[in-house]
This record gives C-alpha cells, structure tokens and sequence, in this order.
C-alpha cells in the first residue's frame, strides 16, 4: 500500500500535477510564436522530440523556425522538412533558425532526420 502511494506521488510529480493532461506538451502554446520585424518566430525545443509537436501561425506572414537544443543528441538533432528540400542538423546546444516563405493556409510537415519525430507547423488565415 505504501509502494502504491509512493508511486502515485512520483508520477503525478512527474506529470506536472493533477490538472496536467497527457500529451499537454504536444499542443500548440500562443506563447511559442512572436512576431519581429515583419517575421513570426516559431520556438520549438528539440529534444527527444518537438515540442510543441503542432504550432500554429498566420498564413501570409514570412516565418522563422527557431529550434532550441539543449544536449540534444538523438535524431531530433536532424531537422528534415521534404516538401521545401530542407535538412540541417542542430548543434548539441544552440539554437537554430531556418527560415521559411511566406504561406497560404496549408500544413508543412517535418520530421527527425530518421523520421521518427515529427512536427508541423500549420498556418491559419
């Protein structure tokens, strides 16, 4: 009964709390993109994945991936996205910006370099 307890603690702490739901940090945050001279700046952490895996962004505006390493060296450390021909690997810790034209409402899809972490960004009207 104690060992029960104990875990349930560790994985509520480890979860964020009570009120966290699975796969929160997946969601598009408002926070991770900011608009600077004329360009919207998408934050994305990447390691052992992206996150957040889905942002979303003005169709029409100039966009600018910005990725954030951390002691990252796992395949998130390779950003591919095909349909602009665009592969460039990430420093172990920096950051990196790629930077994207500017889009009518679609959803750009990109990955790791093996394919196993994906992400999008999708641009709204």
């Amino acid at each position: 009964m104690i060992a029960a307890i104990l875990i349930e603690g560790v994985f509520i702490f480890t979860r964020g709390g009570p009120n966290q739901k699975a796969g929160d940090e997946n969601v598009a945050s408002e926070n991770n993109v900011t608009i600077e001279n004329g360009f919207q700046i998408v934050e994305i952490k990447a390691k052992g994945g992206y996150i957040p895996r889905t942002s979303v962004v003005k169709a029409g505006i100039p966009t600018i991936l910005r990725f954030n390493t951390n002691g990252t060296f796992d395949c998130s450390s390779s950003v591919r996205i095909p349909s602009l021909n665009i592969s460039k690997s990430l420093p172990a810790s920096g950051q990196t910006d790629i930077e994207l034209p500017s889009s009518s409402a679609s959803t750009l899809k990109g990955s790791c370099g093996m394919g196993m972490y994906p992400f999008e960004i999708v641009f709204q009207n």
